[in-house]
Order: structure tokens, then C-alpha cells, then sequence
């Protein structure tokens, strides 16, 4: 494919509240808790940021990154299962913000945790047929928990956006190939009017995640005749801090080629951006010529995988704009009343 990642941006809220702080209020054990879940902490929204002001972040980070003038971009969309309107596009409003309007497309995308993913792929499609010259796709999410359920326990915030563009030498990674992996498994959802999502307990595991993201992680590596040796560098979607360890162990893949993407113990499952977000920590470290591995999952149930080639343009966009590593370190800790006051738990 002739298309790559011209310019990529991170962004993950300051707050942070421990594994230990949720386990307190509901009388769990804080150590078999963080032990179940592989996660320390979970990065919280603030009580002025949604999916919106998250997106617009991590889009001019990635702008900024890939020194493209804002009205260039022919379309913008932003994946979300955390939209903060039913019915008014988040896409225009973060176009819009960092000067993408007016000439041009955007839309939402939703797919669970894969619909930033999903963006790239459409992304992709228009600029290898010059419809347009450059495309944004944005994975972003508050993401919502019922107080006490397992999910709270890593359900976090966070969002990544990637621009995408014709491959030329400012190009930081090509995009070799996509394969996708997609089936009617509901293991997650959230009707409409209902404040949060549902799981279905027994299909979360192997029916959904781990059957989906194999199966596009291998569908990928067939297609390209490749194995896991041929991959410096692997991310998975990830839930929790176990699950993407145990399908690279299941694929093939050492601890040392997932480890820079592994993002979930330190903020937990940014849901439509943990993906995308562990991408962008591979990025910011990775060397010229560099195979990556990315597989999303989103509930539903589907796998977008991609498998991506460092170029040359790495070196001169990487410190163009904040990396994952600094969003990690600027934390401030909170308590659960805390946590339930800038989530709007606390209803007057």
C-alpha cells in the first residue's frame, strides 16, 4: 500500500486513582485485586475534559507532529463509545478546533473499543484513492463504569490520534497491510438511556477478545507470509493488564516485543484508544526499519490488525510534540470521592 502514518499524538489526563482506592470502597483485596486485573492505576478525566477536549488534544499533537497545515485535511473521525452527544457529531467540533473546517468530511465512529481503528481503515481507503490528501482518525473515551463492577477496576480515559497520508520521506511508519476479524459475539453493550455499559461474563474472554484479536493477528501474518520473528514490536488492545500478555504468549510474541506498548497497568483500559495509544508509545522510542504489530479489539464483536514499517521520518517528528511517557509521568492522585465528583457519579 502506497499509504502511511505522516504525524501521531497522544494525549491522557493527569489524574490518576489506584487500584487500591477502588478496592477500599468496595472491601475487596487491593493486592489479589491489582493481581486479577494486572492494573496499578487508571487515568480519570478531569471535571472539564470529555471525549471531545481529549481527541483535540492528541489531534494537534499529531498536526504539530507531522508539520501539516490543518485545512489539508480532507476528513476527520473520531471513534468513541464515550460521545459526549446522542445526536451532534464530535468529529465537527474537533475539526473545527484545530482548523480542519470547512472543506471537508468528518463522522463518528463506533465500534466499542475498535472504532478508532476502524477510522484509520477508512482513512486509508480515501487517500489511497486521492480522494483526499490527508485523513485524522482519532480513538478517544471517558470510559464509563458502574460503581463497584469489575469494569471500574479499569475502565479509564485517554485518546490518540493519527494522521494519515501518502507515503513520501516525512512519512514516520508505513502502513504494509490491514486485515480485519468481525462477528455477531455481544460480550458488551450499552442500551440507549442507560449511563453504562453491561458485560456478558463468559463471552468477554475467549468467545470475544482472544478469539477476535487471534484470529486477525494471524489472518495478518498469513497474508504477509509473515511470524512473529518478523515483528520487533507488537501491541494488542488492551482490557486489562493480563489479557494482551497472555494472547502475545498464545501468538508467539516475547514480553520484550510488547513491552514498550503495554500502557494498561499504569492507566488502565482507555477503551477506543488503548490501541492506538500503545502504538504511539512504540513510536516514540522505535527505530527506522522497525516491524510493528497492531491489533485492536472492540466488543461485538471485531479485530482491525495492521502491520507497520518504520520509516525515516521518525527521527525528525518524534520531538515535535509531548510523547506517551510524558502524559505517564504528569499525574496527579485522586480519591474515589474525587474520581466520583469529575465523573458525574454524584447526581444532585
Amino acid at each position: 500500500m502506497e499509504v502511511g502514518i505522516v504525524g501521531y499524538g497522544a494525549y491522557i489526563p493527569r489524574y490518576r486513582l489506584r487500584v487500591e482506592e477502588i478496592a477500599r470502597m468496595w472491601g475487596a483485596d487491593p493486592q489479589q485485586t491489582k493481581r486479577s486485573f494486572g492494573v496499578e492505576e487508571k487515568a480519570v478525566a478531569g471535571p472539564d475534559e470529555d471525549t471531545v477536549t481529549i481527541s483535540v488534544e492528541a489531534a494537534k499533537n499529531a498536526l504539530r507532529r507531522g508539520g501539516v497545515d490543518p485545512s489539508l485535511v480532507g476528513a476527520v473521525y473520531v471513534g468513541s463509545e464515550s460521545h459526549p452527544y446522542a445526536v451532534k457529531p464530535t468529529a465537527t467540533i474537533v475539526a473545527e478546533a484545530v482548523g480542519a473546517t470547512p472543506e471537508m468530511t468528518a463522522a463518528d465512529f463506533e465500534f466499542a473499543c475498535k472504532a478508532g481503528t476502524a477510522g484509520i481503515q477508512a482513512c486509508m481507503g480515501m487517500v489511497e484513492a486521492g480522494m483526499i490528501k490527508y485523513g485524522m482518525a482519532i480513538g478517544a473515551d471517558t470510559a464509563q463504569s458502574s460503581p463497584g463492577d469489575p469494569l471500574e477496576y479499569a475502565a479509564a480515559a485517554g485518546g490518540a490520534a493519527f494522521l494519515v497520508g501518502k507515503l513520501d520521506r516525512e512519512a514516520v511508519a508505513s502502513i504494509e497491510a490491514t486485515y480485519s476479524y468481525t462477528t455477531d459475539t455481544p460480550d458488551f453493550w450499552r442500551r440507549e438511556m442507560r449511563p453504562y455499559p453491561r458485560h456478558g461474563g463468559r463471552f468477554t474472554g475467549r468467545p470475544g477478545y482472544f478469539k477476535h484479536t487471534l484470529s486477525a493477528a494471524q489472518g495478518l501474518m498469513r497474508k504477509l507470509g509473515l511470524t512473529p520473528r518478523d515483528f520487533d514490536h507488537a501491541v494488542f488492545h488492551q482490557p486489562n493488564g493480563r489479557f494482551p500478555v497472555e494472547v502475545a504468549s498464545e501468538l508467539g510474541f516475547s514480553m520484550s516485543q510488547i513491552r514498550a506498548g503495554l500502557l494498561s497497568p499504569k492507566i488502565g483500559n482507555t477503551y477506543s484508544g488503548a490501541a492506538m495509544l500503545g502504538l504511539a508509545a512504540i513510536l516514540d522510542g522505535a527505530k527506522e526499519g522497525e516491524r510493528i504489530l497492531a491489533v485492536s479489539y472492540g466488543s461485538g464483536a471485531g479485530s482491525d490488525a495492521f502491520s507497520l514499517i518504520v520509516r525515516e521520518g521518525i527521527e525528525r517528528k518524534r520531538d515535535l510534540a509531548p510523547k506517551v511517557s510524558d502524559y505517564l509521568e504528569d499525574k496527579v492522585y485522586i480519591d474515589y470521592a474525587t474520581y466520583c465528583k469529575f465523573t458525574r457519579k454524584l447526581v444532585r
